[in-house]
This record gives C-alpha cells, sequence and structure tokens, in this order.
C-alpha cells in the first residue's frame, strides 16, 4: 500500500509544479505560495476530520511536535525558494535541482535511520541520480547576469531544505497518524508564508491576482495537499530511501507536461539525464 501512495504523491506533485507555473506568470511567487498554503491547509485538516486522527492531538510527544515543527519550517523555506526559482526559470531546469535533493535524502536516511539492506545497490542507484540530475541541468540556461545565476540559487537551496523535511518529517511522525502529522506541518507553514508576504509588504498584491492564475494557484494546492497525504502515508509506514527516489520521479510528469503546456523540449543530454534519474529510481524500488 505504501508504494502506491508514493507513486500517487508523484503524480500530484509533478501536476502541482505546472499548475503553480501557470499561476505565477503575473503573480508574486511569495503570494501565490501563502495562498497555495491555505489550500493545502483546507485540505489537510479535512481528511484529519475524515479519520478522526483529531482525537489524537493532545496525545502527541513533545519530541514529535517539535520536529513536525521542525519539518514544517523546512518545508517552508523549500517551498519558497521552489516558487521563486520556478517564476524565473524554465520548469524543465529548476525542477531537475529540486529534485537533486533525493540523493541527500538517501543518504541521510542510511546514517540516520541504518536503512543499509542491499547498501551497494542504494549506493549505486544514488550515482546514477546525481548523475542524471547534472545532465539534466543543460548548460543552456535561460537569462543574463544575475537573473542566470539568481534562480538557481534558490533551486538548490530549495533542494536542501527538501532533503531536511523528509528527514525531520520522518522522525516527527513516528506514533502520529500521517494526516495529523501533515496538518500540523502544514499550519506551520502557513504562518511562515504569510509572515513573508506582510513582512515583504507584498499584502497589496493580493488585490491585483489575475483571477485565471487564481485558478491554477488554487488547483496547485490541491494537488500539493494530495501529493503531501500521500507521500507521509508511505514514509510513516515504508522505507524512505525508496519512498523518496519514487516521489522524485514526478519528474516525469513534469516533463510531459510541461512540454504539453510551454512547449518546452528537452535536449538529448538532458533526456539521458532523465533516463538515468528514472533507472536508478525503479531498481532502487524494485531491490527494497
Amino acid at each position: 500500500m505504501w508504494l502506491i501512495m508514493a507513486v500517487l504523491s508523484a503524480l500530484f506533485a509533478g501536476l502541482t509544479s505546472i499548475l503553480a507555473k501557470c499561476g505565477i506568470k503575473k503573480t508574486d511567487s511569495d503570494v501565490a505560495t501563502a495562498l497555495r498554503t491555505v489550500v493545502v491547509l483546507l485540505f489537510s485538516w479535512t481528511m484529519v476530520l475524515i479519520v478522526g486522527s483529531y482525537r489524537n492531538v493532545a496525545g502527541i510527544a513533545p519530541k514529535a511536535l517539535l520536529f513536525l515543527v521542525l519539518s514544517g519550517l523546512a518545508t517552508g523555506a523549500s517551498w519558497i525558494c521552489y516558487f521563486k526559482a520556478l517564476s524565473m526559470g524554465d520548469v524543465n531546469k529548476v525542477v531537475p535541482i529540486d529534485k537533486s535533493s533525493t540523493v541527500l535524502t538517501i543518504l541521510l536516511a542510511i546514517v540516520l535511520f541504518g536503512e543499509t539492506s542491499h547498501l551497494a545497490v542504494k549506493l549505486i542507484c544514488t550515482a546514477l541520480l546525481m548523475v542524471g540530475v547534472l545532465l539534466m541541468i543543460d548548460k543552456k540556461t535561460q537569462g543574463t547576469g544575475q537573473k542566470k545565476s539568481t534562480w538557481i540559487l534558490y533551486a538548490i537551496a530549495s533542494a536542501v531544505f527538501a532533503a531536511l523535511t523528509s528527514v525531520l518529517a520522518k522522525i516527527g511522525i513516528e506514533g502520529v497518524e500521517s494526516n495529523l502529522g501533515t496538518a500540523i506541518r502544514t499550519g506551520v507553514v502557513l504562518a511562515m508564508s504569510w509572515l513573508l508576504v506582510f513582512v515583504k509588504g507584498k499584502q497589496s498584491a493580493l488585490k491585483n491576482i489575475d483571477r485565471r492564475e487564481l485558478v491554477f494557484i488554487i488547483l496547485s494546492g490541491f494537488a500539493t495537499g494530495g501529493s503531501w497525504l500521500c507521500y507521509y502515508y508511505a514514509i510513516q509506514n515504508g522505507v524512505v530511501s525508496i519512498v523518496v527516489p519514487i516521489d522524485k520521479l514526478s519528474i516525469v510528469v513534469t516533463v510531459i507536461f510541461s512540454y504539453i503546456v510551454f512547449k518546452e523540449k528537452l535536449s538529448v543530454r538532458a533526456l539521458a539525464g532523465l533516463v538515468l534519474m528514472v533507472l536508478g529510481t525503479v531498481i532502487m524500488a524494485l531491490c527494497g
């Protein structure tokens, strides 16, 4: 069941990137992130009410709550950096860098959680993932000067925070129902994202949001909510070093839809990188 959830997480995550890109053509990325988080929060707490896990809030251990909060902060930072990068660069360039968080997550899972079964295979597959990511980061990046380098820095920061998110969440949801854990983390992200909007004085932009883009922002929030619920069920009940790379296969969904929607084509070099990433992920999942 956790493998199925991991696959669904990848599907929804892939759609998230495309929908979000459609929603930030004119809308500020920080404002869009804050609005999306409202949708995800409503989505996640609705699931908590449906499964009845709200009854367990009082029983959450302080350690678990601390790591859920830390995971939420890491998620918020990753989101802010990711959608900033997405607003400045092409989807097919930003996403591979963000997905490089897989490599760091796997290594941390091996060290911290002792997930050493089939260690040699995992390390080989991790190497394939890393090479694939490097190949997908096409040398022909758009823009010049500061704009050219800035989106890359945001994408790298997004990857680092995303890796921390998975590890912290794994610790935080031990003994906590996955839907409840997701809802608590989303509350932290909501507070963080809206605080950033008001600190930067961007709240006035809310009045002028394009209605069409608002629809895409809301849809991306639903996609994110679905991805999160599936993902954290999977890492709670499965093996982190296998769940994470499967989730990162969302890049395949993203590449397909970015070609359909934005006409972004992959070079031969980038396509070879995508094949290596998929190959490493599939082998790791089969060995798990």
